[in-house]
């Protein structure tokens, strides 16, 4: 578990959809609209949770070029984001742009839809959870929903923080251009070396 508990607090500190969103929100629309939206992005880990728990991992198992695929189109994701974060004149997570206010039912709904949308998550319920899984240890679907539970509780940890702090970080960041600099060249190498990890790692899921 403190491998999966590791994987998702890097994947989390890594700007992506669902930081953009969270913060976007917060900075725009205060600390409960952001609060609204992480409750969204919760429920789109448990969909992805219970589709891991009922037989995504054998699916992999059984054909592993799907897999493999996954895997891959992740890694370039990861990498097309972490060139996208480093480039001239690359975007920070803490500098979104104003957006208009939304109800608190849309709120929910987008919170949702960008977590089930987002390829980070997708990659971590379908090539990374899977690595961590020992059929030896017991049943594999409550292996993962054990991994995933674990996954969760750190994301939701440091989302819920992100989105409390969001507002002083952004305020703190926009008057320190050096600072708002080094960040995203410390989240763009995380992304880097995630992508690279997890394009040369051989390790294939296991069947339930």
């Amino acid at each position: 578990m403190t491998g999966v508990a590791a994987a998702a607090l890097a994947m989390v500190l890594t700007p992506g959809p669902n930081m953009m969103y969270l913060v976007s929100r917060t900075v725009s629309q205060g600390r409960r609209a952001g609060l609204i939206s992480l409750t969204g992005v919760a429920a789109g880990f448990l969909v992805y949770l219970t589709a891991a728990a009922v037989g995504i991992t054998a699916i992999f198992a059984v054909v592993p070029e799907l897999y493999l695929a996954v895997k891959l189109a992740g890694a370039l994701y990861l990498g097309w984001l972490a060139w996208k974060t480093l480039r001239p004149g690359g975007i920070s997570a803490f500098a979104p742009s104003e957006l208009p206010a939304d109800p608190t039912r849309r709120l929910f709904t987008m919170g949702l839809v960008t977590n089930l949308l987002n390829p980070k998550i997708a990659i971590m319920y379908m090539a990374l959870i899977p690595q961590f899984v020992v059929p030896a240890h017991g049943r594999v679907w409550l292996q993962s929903l054990s991994l995933g539970a674990v996954q969760i509780g750190v994301a939701l940890t440091v989302n819920g923080l992100i989105v409390l702090a969001a507002g002083s970080i952004a305020a703190f960041l926009g008057e320190r251009p050096l600072w708002l600099r080094a960040q995203r060249w410390v989240t763009g190498t995380m992304l880097g070396a995630i992508a690279v990890l997890l394009a040369t790692d051989r390790a294939r899921p296991v069947p339930a």
